[in-house]
């Protein structure tokens, strides 16, 4: 019924009045052409011309040459340097093309600037469907050059394209390849009844057929608005008898295949088709376009990854100094347990990280860490590699496993003297500071190493005890005692086993209801704290120095110190281990803040720093030039559970193609930010949350976060535009304007078809602005020791 692809209206009829008559006026007031072809007809020679013809036109003219079933027409060309339109000639074509206006015509924009491998502008400029009479025609052409103008004033060149309006059965579009998933061998189809206006304005959703490179069936999804009643179209009744029978047949899926590789070979590439069959099964080529966005695919071979194995451990989105201190350090000591165990080949843990970030969160190797199976098991069976490399660890796996609890209660006591013998931060100079956060680093690999081997080669009774359960009983017995939970760490700093480090302090501890103290004595917690409690603690500075001071000072440490490690034994080792990591982390978190505050920076700014820049800065040079320049990383959405990175973006591997609840994405990608309905002031990250994928709101698409519909189609222009943005976006989320109310948090994974609620509009609130840098300030005061003149002793973290 059409073969519109842009917004669409109402074609002015005969007697639509005024409108055609000022659209006549300013056309015909142009007067005669200078030029010899105002006019040309679609099959002419030269119609193939892009700059002249418009990109649309002259792919339409190119398939034609070719052989390809394309209606007739003829082209208004785009009137360069103020030529004038040749009337007769106008006049003349129409009333060939119209059958002296009996029959009803469609008038397209052809730009140069739509339809090209760059960009498509789907949707952005105006064609006119169902155009009857001549002060119609005139109107509608005067409608498509007006569509041209630009919201700052500059006008794009443009061409008209006129064909006749057919009346189809099916109409849709079909993709070369399949531009959601990535895939060149797959074919995507999504068809309506009637013409593909609808569908690509996204007033219905269309039925999708995935398609081999043969026409071979793979798979079709049904839309629940597909064979909906729809109300009569612009292009004539409605056919009755079209809602009978299926939409598309075998055979018809074949004649589409066999179309677009016959497309893919005139144009040198898979194209964006719209299509229709006519009521006399006659299938005709309306519009062909490159794929102007793929979806990234993840090369063959791509690793599996996975947050699970680190997530309890760093939950949260790290700056680029927290990857450097607490992430590195791990995935070294998980390498070296895992060529200590035989569980891997040396050549690929050197070459392949075992844990790495994306987009500021800690990701597994899932393969590496044998939390997947292989991919061919029969095959993984049948490699000696795996079982010779266990056979060689062997005997160091045996004697290992009889002698890891003595060494981890021996890395455990070094662990523990050394934090008590580390002295207050503000009292280290800053060679001291570096040299601490050295041995941090070192002593954090091992600790993952032991943990790690720990957790594979010791067997911990089920109800053995936890550093996660001590500190929750050591929590609940703080705030029994009404010391306020700032206050708790310092106390009783097991209760750190229970928060994730950060050096922007985003730890918080639990709200909920707390478990009984399960008969811990203050004595066995307060033990926890005596190794951790000299460097988590600032310098008091007593002048108090009496020999009765000192000599109480030093029967305290002697009996907690031995208390601590009595208390120590009493978590298993792994347990031990872990908690140990947490302190160490910690320590770290006060020795930088200890910097930032000699920097005269926030602790967040010094965080974009990497560990090398910082050692450099402790070691007397100077802040990186363009540290004023660097912001932090957008907030991102957790991981899949499982996934790969294809150009780095997030690919999940654990994609439901089959999903019944109609949620799908449209457009790669995965993002948080703050839900806008396309009214009212707009948020710096918004998500446009709306009804339908109108291509009306095309000029909205640049500079959002995401995008949400309730309806739509992956092939409708709103969809392709947000691929050509890439904009992460979704469809199919039913009720999405009432469950996602302007100032709402949300994630929108358009890769995975998924959103989610972070937290509605009351909940929101504003992040602090980052800390400002002042590059000018000297750097001695790192050296020394000493906190900057205009910064209070009271303000240290």
């Amino acid at each position: 019924m059409t073969t519109l692809d842009e917004r669409h209206g109402e074609g002015a009829r005969d007697g639509d009045g005024h409108r055609g008559e000022m659209a006549l006026g300013r056309v015909e007031a142009c007067g005669p052409a200078p030029v010899p072809y105002a006019v040309v007809p679609l099959d002419r020679p030269g119609t193939e011309l892009p700059r002249i013809m418009g990109s649309k036109a002259a792919n339409l003219a190119r398939a034609a040459r070719a052989g390809l079933p394309v209606l007739p027409g003829f082209v208004i060309p785009h009137r360069a340097g103020g030529d004038m339109i040749d009337m007769v000639a106008l006049r003349r074509a129409w009333h060939e093309l119209s059958d002296g206006g009996t029959r009803p015509l469609v008038v397209r924009s052809s730009s140069p600037q739509e339809d090209t491998e760059e960009s498509s502008l789907a949707g952005r400029f105006d064609s006119v469907l169902d155009v009857r009479g001549w002060r119609g025609f005139l109107a509608a052409v005067q409608r498509v050059f007006d569509s041209a103008e630009r919201p700052d004033g500059s006008t794009a060149p443009m061409a008209v394209l006129v064909q006749p309006m057919l009346a189809a059965r099916v109409g849709g579009v079909m993709f070369g390849a399949d531009p959601v998933a990535g895939r060149a061998d797959r074919m995507l189809v999504s068809a309506v009844r009637g013409g593909p206006d609808s569908l690509v304005s996204g007033a219905r959703d269309g039925t999708g057929y995935w398609l081999g490179t043969h026409g071979r069936l793979l798979r079709t999804e049904v839309a629940e608005t597909a064979d909906a009643t729809w109300p009569e179209s612009s292009a004539g009744a409605r056919l009755e008898s079209a809602s009978t029978g299926p939409l598309l047949t075998r055979t018809e899926l074949f004649r589409l295949a066999r179309l677009a590789r016959r497309v893919r070979k005139v144009f040198g590439g898979p194209q964006d088709v719209e299509f229709g069959f006519d009521t006399d099964g006659r299938l005709w080529l309306f519009q062909s376009r490159p794929i102007t966005a793929m979806a990234a695919r993840p090369a063959r071979g791509a690793r599996l990854l996975g947050p699970g194995p680190v997530a309890e451990t760093l939950p949260d989105q790290l700056a680029p100094l927290e990857e450097d201190l607490w992430v590195a350090p791990m995935a070294r000591g998980l390498a070296a347990a895992l060529d200590i165990g035989g569980t891997a080949p040396r050549r690929l843990l050197g070459s392949v990280p075992v844990v790495r970030t994306v987009g500021g969160r800690a990701a597994a190797d899932l393969r590496l860490l044998g939390t997947v199976p292989p991919r061919h098991r029969w095959l993984a069976l049948l490699n000696p590699a795996p079982g010779a490399r266990r056979l060689g660890a062997a005997w160091r796996v045996g004697r290992l496993a009889a002698s890891l609890p003595g060494l981890a209660t021996d890395l455990v006591a070094d662990v523990d003297r050394r934090l008590a013998e580390i002295p207050s931060p503000t009292t280290l100079s800053g060679t001291s500071l570096a040299a601490e956060l050295r041995w941090t680093r070192r002593v954090l690999v091992s600790l993952h190493a032991q943990e790690a081997l720990a957790g594979a080669l010791l067997h911990e009774p089920p109800k053995s005890r936890t550093a996660a359960g001590t500190a929750l009983a050591a929590l609940t017995e703080a705030r029994a005692r009404g010391v306020p939970d700032d206050q708790v760490t310092a106390a009783d700093p097991v209760v750190l086993a229970l928060t994730a480090p950060s050096l922007g302090g985003r730890g918080r501890l639990p709200n909920a209801a707390l478990p009984p103290a399960d008969n811990l004595s203050s004595t066995a917690l307060a033990s926890h704290a005596t190794p951790f409690a000299r460097a988590a603690q600032p310098d008091t500075n007593t002048t108090s120095t009496t020999n009765t001071t000192n000599t109480t000072n030093t029967t305290n440490t002697s009996s907690t110190t031995t208390t601590a490690k009595a208390s120590s034994a009493a978590l298993p080792p792994r347990e031990a281990l872990r908690l140990r990591v947490r302190w160490v982390q910690e320590l770290q978190v006060r020795l930088v803040r200890e910097v930032a505050l000699r920097l005269g920076m926030e602790a967040e700014r010094i965080g974009l720093l990497r560990w090398t820049e910082l050692a450099h800065v402790l070691d007397g040079g100077p802040l990186p030039a363009d540290l004023h320049a660097r912001v932090p990383q957008p907030a991102s959405p957790p991981l899949p559970d499982e996934f790969r990175l294809a150009d780095g973006q997030v690919v999940a591997a654990d994609r439901d193609s089959r999903r019944t609840d109609g949620v799908r994405g449209v457009s790669a990608g995965r993002a948080v930010g703050t839900v806008w309905d396309g009214s009212g002031p707009r948020p710096a990250d918004a998500v446009l949350v709306v009804r339908t994928l109108d291509p009306a709101l095309a000029p909205l698409l640049p500079g959002l976060t995401g995008l949400v519909a309730q309806t739509g189609s992956p092939l409708s222009h709103l969809a392709v535009l947000a691929r050509e943005f890439g904009l992460p976006a979704v469809v199919g989320a039913a009720d999405a304007v009432r469950r996602f109310p302007p100032g709402s948090r949300l994630t929108v994974d358009g890769t995975a078809g998924e959103v989610r609620l972070d937290a509605p509009p009351s909940d929101v609130r504003p992040d602090a602005p980052p800390g400002d840098v002042r590059p000018d300030r000297p750097l001695r005061d790192v050296q020394s020791g000493g906190p900057p003149d205009d910064v209070r002793q009271g303000d240290a973290p």
